[in-house]
């Protein structure tokens, strides 16, 4: 079963008009950001899963004004409505749909301080029994779609010398998951993108952080075609990694894994890949 998002072309949703910042709570500026009373970011892949869980946390936080994306247009306003944020249906694959999202983000709440690019599709299956517009959908998405958007967002970031960008990758991205070849093949190329894009903005005041989160309890997997089986990693909340996004974002942190202890798997394959390949084999 292929997986797939239903793609409209939605105008964008009404805006919800933030709150009054309560400016007698004392705030700790998060890492890369303007110093002033109020911050603005764009997250994307925000009708469901991390990114609407994202939404919601930094309306929590309050001080920010909001853009959220996502391809969904019913339950992104939901979510847009709980995070006190102005909604912008858009199917980013789409051409000129990151310009359009650029736009609308700049004319509603102004340069943008944070990016948190949390749009993604999977596909689970063999290879060799994958559609080739599978392929193209899950590169277009997880890929292409966000190097387009940070290509955009990037300069003005960079001329303000201050910023951050937030990319969610993904542990089958670090270590190649069975059945997941293309999903892995993609957010490898995100947290390659992420490391190398973090060399060239070195004393710009531009930080990038990539989130690596395990198995995450969302409709990721009843869309890619078929649900999570496995017993273990136990799947974490949205609302967990939602909480690492956050603390990264406050502290200025490069990566950061959810949870935590999934640096292990990762640093023995990079120690001792026969090991890890082994162990892979043996037990999934």
């Amino acid at each position: 079963m292929v997986s797939a998002f239903s793609r409209p072309r939605s105008a964008p949703g009404p805006r919800v008009v933030a709150p009054d910042v309560d400016r007698a709570r004392p705030r700790r500026e998060p890492a890369g950001t303007r110093d002033t009373g109020t911050r603005t970011a764009l997250v994307t892949g925000a009708s469901s899963g991390i990114g609407a869980a994202v939404a919601r946390r930094l309306g929590e936080e309050g001080g920010w004004r909001l853009v959220l994306s996502g391809r969904d247009a019913g339950r992104l306003r939901e979510v847009a409505a709980d995070a006190s944020a102005t909604a912008f249906a858009a199917d980013l694959t789409l051409p000129g749909a990151d310009r359009q999202l650029t736009d609308f983000t700049l004319a509603t709440v102004g340069p943008v301080d944070l990016l948190v690019a949390g749009a993604g599709v999977g596909w689970a299956g063999e290879f060799v029994d994958m559609p080739p517009h599978s392929i193209e959908e899950v590169l277009d998405i997880n890929v292409l779609a966000t190097l387009r958007l940070v290509r955009l967002l990037l300069p003005g970031m960079v001329e303000a010398g201050t910023g951050r960008v937030v990319l969610i990758g993904s542990l089958a991205g670090s270590v190649g998951v069975r059945d997941e070849a293309v999903y892995s093949a993609a957010k490898a190329a995100v947290g390659a993108f992420a490391d190398a894009l973090r060399y060239e903005l070195r004393g710009t005041g531009v930080g990038i952080t990539h989130v690596v989160p395990g198995v995450v309890d969302t409709p990721f997997f009843e869309r890619r075609g078929a649900p999570y089986r496995r017993s273990r990693p136990h799947p974490v909340s949205a609302e967990r990694v939602a909480d690492a996004v956050w603390t990264a974002v406050l502290r200025g942190r490069d990566e950061v894994y959810v949870p935590g202890w999934l640096r292990l798997p990762c640093r023995v394959r990079g120690t001792a890949p026969g090991v890890y390949r082994r162990l892979a084999s043996r037990f999934g």
